[in-house]
């Protein structure tokens, strides 16, 4: 099947049909470069990892399905988020990414199945997440997706594919099994700035950068005594073992669903077996476990606590009394800014 739609050779009506769902998917997705954008969904690299999994699902007459390792917990930093539990900014996401789904199902009535890998308990101890808020953010995240009524949407964490043994065992028992060596990873990530690496160093190393500026950043809040070299020394130790449980329950996902399309919330680039995709349509970089909502005149919003009572905005509670979202009337400050 990938040789025949490599060589586009294949228009028939279900190809036509999971072409128009990958084009959908793909109006929202996240690069690394501008350079690395694909014209259309004619794109072969992108035909063999992505439309082979979307035809095969449409030749069945069965829902697509997406995976989508994301919602771990939020952040340890009081000056990031509202507090450990999910607020507006997971409802919106939710939100956005429902309406994704509706728009496919115009297209395919079977429509599509989402599968939130919540994946906080696969590294809470290493960024400073406590075991209970995990387990409570879990047991929340659940509430919203019914509360929302979102039948085609489920989640899926590490408790429940490691039962009856501790928390510490569980990451234990993933990484004996999908783990890769710490070595092969430093090398991969040395290799990433060489003009001759190949794109999974070049990821690698993105990635850790990332993950070490987002530790860096966790770790910096009132009352914290470490010196900022202390800080982004231990950022940059604890980023290794971020990255390789990580790789490792990616590679338990696709054990687990070998069929589905794998979405990321980092960027990817073209060709990456993985669908980098905004988890919020004017977003770009910011995640609701790493940030709050803010509405404005203009929609929704994502940015840091303090960024928001900065700004002047109004702390708004839900019905249970709980923050769940900054209210910002003007626009003034916003149009100055990059979000």
């Amino acid at each position: 099947m990938e040789a025949l739609l490599s060589s586009e050779v294949i228009q028939g009506p279900a190809t036509l049909i999971s072409k128009k769902i990958l084009s959908e998917l793909m109006q929202y997705r996240r690069f690394q470069k501008k350079e690395d954008i694909c014209g259309d969904v004619t794109c072969k690299k992108c035909i063999n990892n992505f439309l082979v999994k979307i035809l095969a699902a449409v030749e069945k007459n069965e829902p697509i399905t997406v995976v989508l390792p994301a919602f771990p917990g939020k952040s340890p930093n009081p000056e990031k988020v509202l507090g450990p539990l999910p607020d507006q900014a997971e409802m919106q996401s939710l939100f956005f990414l429902s309406k994704l789904s509706q728009r496919i199902q115009k297209i395919y009535n079977p429509g599509m199945k989402v599968i939130i890998c919540s994946d906080g308990r696969v590294f809470s101890d290493v960024v400073g997440m406590i075991e209970e808020n995990v387990t409570a953010y879990q047991s929340e995240l659940k509430d919203l997706i019914r509360e929302m009524d979102l039948t085609n949407f489920s989640t899926f964490n590490l408790d429940d594919h490691f039962q009856n043994i501790n928390f510490h065992e569980m990451r234990e028992s993933l990484m004996q099994s999908y783990s890769e060596p710490l070595e092969n990873l430093q090398l991969k990530i040395r290799n990433g700035a060489k003009e001759t690496s190949s794109p999974e160093e070049q990821e690698a190393s993105r990635m850790y950068c990332g993950i070490t500026r987002f530790l860096f950043e966790d770790s910096l809040f009132k009352g914290q005594i470490q010196s900022k070299t202390s800080l982004q020394k231990s950022a940059r130790i604890r980023a290794y073992e971020v990255i390789r449980r990580s790789n490792a329950w990616s590679a338990l996902i696709a054990n687990r669903f070998p069929s589905a399309i794998r979405l990321s919330i980092h960027p990817q680039s073209c060709g990456s077996k993985k669908l980098g995709i905004r988890l919020i349509a004017n977003e770009s970089w910011m995640t609701p476990w790493h940030g709050v909502a803010v509405k404005t005149k203009t929609g929704f919003r994502l940015m840091k606590r303090f960024e928001a009572e900065a700004l002047g905005a109004q702390l708004i509670k839900d019905s249970r009394g709980r923050p769940s979202y900054f209210s910002l009337e003007t626009e003034q400050v916003l149009s100055e800014r990059s979000v």
